[in-house]
Protein backbone atom coordinates (compact mmCIF):
# COMPACT_ATOMS: atom_id res chain seq x y z
CA UNK A 1 0.00 0.00 0.00
CA UNK A 2 1.16 3.20 -0.91
CA UNK A 3 1.48 5.57 2.06
CA UNK A 4 -1.44 7.74 0.48
CA UNK A 5 -3.47 4.84 0.75
CA UNK A 6 -2.75 4.11 4.21
CA UNK A 7 -3.84 7.75 4.91
CA UNK A 8 -7.14 7.65 3.60
CA UNK A 9 -7.94 4.22 5.04
CA UNK A 10 -6.89 6.17 8.58
CA UNK A 11 -9.32 9.09 7.75
CA UNK A 12 -12.15 7.22 6.60
CA UNK A 13 -11.95 4.87 9.83
CA UNK A 14 -11.53 7.96 11.84
CA UNK A 15 -15.00 8.63 9.95
CA UNK A 16 -16.81 5.48 10.57
CA UNK A 17 -15.54 4.43 14.01
CA UNK A 18 -17.84 6.96 16.27
CA UNK A 19 -20.90 4.52 14.40
CA UNK A 20 -18.92 1.75 14.37
CA UNK A 21 -21.51 -0.56 15.86
CA UNK A 22 -24.27 0.32 13.55
CA UNK A 23 -21.38 -0.24 10.65
CA UNK A 24 -20.71 -3.69 12.08
CA UNK A 25 -24.47 -4.24 12.12
CA UNK A 26 -24.40 -3.24 8.38
CA UNK A 27 -21.69 -5.46 7.54
CA UNK A 28 -22.86 -9.02 9.66
CA UNK A 29 -26.13 -8.54 7.90
CA UNK A 30 -25.04 -7.56 4.46
CA UNK A 31 -22.71 -11.13 4.59
CA UNK A 32 -24.92 -13.04 5.99
CA UNK A 33 -27.43 -11.53 2.71
CA UNK A 34 -24.25 -12.19 0.49
CA UNK A 35 -23.58 -15.64 1.72
CA UNK A 36 -25.57 -17.69 3.50
CA UNK A 37 -23.00 -20.15 3.93
CA UNK A 38 -21.61 -17.66 6.40
CA UNK A 39 -24.19 -17.54 8.94
CA UNK A 40 -23.47 -21.00 10.74
CA UNK A 41 -20.24 -19.89 11.48
CA UNK A 42 -21.80 -17.66 14.28
CA UNK A 43 -25.09 -20.00 15.27
CA UNK A 44 -23.21 -19.74 18.98
CA UNK A 45 -21.81 -16.64 19.36
CA UNK A 46 -22.94 -13.17 20.23
CA UNK A 47 -23.08 -10.74 17.89
CA UNK A 48 -22.94 -7.96 19.88
CA UNK A 49 -19.60 -9.09 21.50
CA UNK A 50 -18.96 -10.23 17.85
CA UNK A 51 -19.01 -6.74 16.27
CA UNK A 52 -17.09 -5.56 18.78
CA UNK A 53 -14.26 -8.00 18.46
CA UNK A 54 -14.63 -6.78 14.37
CA UNK A 55 -14.28 -3.22 15.51
CA UNK A 56 -11.22 -3.82 17.14
CA UNK A 57 -9.39 -6.22 14.85
CA UNK A 58 -10.04 -3.04 12.52
CA UNK A 59 -8.60 -0.51 14.31
CA UNK A 60 -5.97 -2.89 15.29
CA UNK A 61 -5.29 -3.19 11.71
CA UNK A 62 -6.09 0.45 10.67
CA UNK A 63 -3.38 1.66 13.36
CA UNK A 64 -0.67 -1.44 12.34
CA UNK A 65 -0.19 -0.61 8.62
CA UNK A 66 2.92 1.08 9.61
CA UNK A 67 4.09 -1.34 11.84
CA UNK A 68 3.91 -4.72 9.98
CA UNK A 69 5.93 -6.28 12.04
CA UNK A 70 4.01 -6.34 14.70
CA UNK A 71 0.64 -6.37 12.99
CA UNK A 72 1.62 -9.76 10.86
CA UNK A 73 1.66 -12.23 13.76
CA UNK A 74 -1.34 -10.71 15.15
CA UNK A 75 -3.36 -11.26 11.70
CA UNK A 76 -1.03 -14.59 11.68
CA UNK A 77 -3.18 -16.04 14.96
CA UNK A 78 -6.28 -14.83 13.76
CA UNK A 79 -6.11 -16.58 10.27
CA UNK A 80 -5.47 -19.77 12.13
CA UNK A 81 -8.04 -19.56 14.64
CA UNK A 82 -10.86 -18.80 11.77
CA UNK A 83 -9.49 -21.62 9.92
CA UNK A 84 -10.44 -23.60 13.30
CA UNK A 85 -14.34 -22.12 13.08
CA UNK A 86 -14.54 -23.55 9.59
CA UNK A 87 -13.79 -20.25 7.59
CA UNK A 88 -12.68 -21.14 4.18
CA UNK A 89 -11.67 -18.81 0.98
CA UNK A 90 -14.65 -18.26 -0.44
CA UNK A 91 -15.40 -16.75 3.41
CA UNK A 92 -12.87 -14.42 3.15
CA UNK A 93 -14.17 -12.88 -0.88
CA UNK A 94 -17.70 -12.58 1.44
CA UNK A 95 -16.64 -10.40 4.07
CA UNK A 96 -14.68 -8.23 1.90
CA UNK A 97 -17.05 -7.77 -0.56
CA UNK A 98 -19.44 -6.92 3.05
CA UNK A 99 -16.72 -4.74 4.30
CA UNK A 100 -16.41 -2.58 1.39
CA UNK A 101 -20.28 -2.50 1.34
CA UNK A 102 -20.44 -1.39 4.87
CA UNK A 103 -18.03 1.10 4.58
CA UNK A 104 -19.83 2.76 1.64
CA UNK A 105 -22.56 2.94 3.13
CA UNK A 106 -21.11 4.45 6.75
CA UNK A 107 -18.99 7.11 4.40
CA UNK A 108 -21.37 8.28 1.91
CA UNK A 109 -19.98 10.73 -0.17
CA UNK A 110 -16.39 10.34 1.48
CA UNK A 111 -16.53 6.73 -0.20
CA UNK A 112 -14.17 7.85 -3.42
CA UNK A 113 -12.92 5.57 -5.78
CA UNK A 114 -9.68 6.55 -3.77
CA UNK A 115 -10.76 5.17 -0.59
CA UNK A 116 -12.66 1.86 -2.39
CA UNK A 117 -9.30 1.33 -3.89
CA UNK A 118 -7.08 1.87 -0.37
CA UNK A 119 -9.32 0.30 1.52
CA UNK A 120 -9.17 -3.36 -1.13
CA UNK A 121 -6.16 -3.08 -0.92
CA UNK A 122 -5.99 -2.98 2.96
CA UNK A 123 -8.61 -5.99 2.95
CA UNK A 124 -6.04 -8.02 0.52
CA UNK A 125 -2.85 -7.48 3.14
CA UNK A 126 -5.14 -8.58 5.64
CA UNK A 127 -6.80 -11.28 4.14
CA UNK A 128 -3.98 -12.52 2.44
CA UNK A 129 -1.61 -12.83 5.78
CA UNK A 130 -4.57 -14.33 7.68
CA UNK A 131 -5.49 -17.12 4.63
CA UNK A 132 -1.92 -17.90 4.24
CA UNK A 133 -1.50 -18.57 7.83
CA UNK A 134 -5.22 -20.67 8.20
CA UNK A 135 -3.84 -23.19 5.48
Amino acid sequence: MSPEQKQIVRNTWQEVAPQGDMAAQLFYNRLFEIDPSSRPLFQDVDLRKQRTKLLQALSDAVQGLDAPDALVPVLEDLGRRHADYGVTDDHYDSVGAALLWALEQGLGPDWTPEAKEAWAEAYALISGVMRHAGH
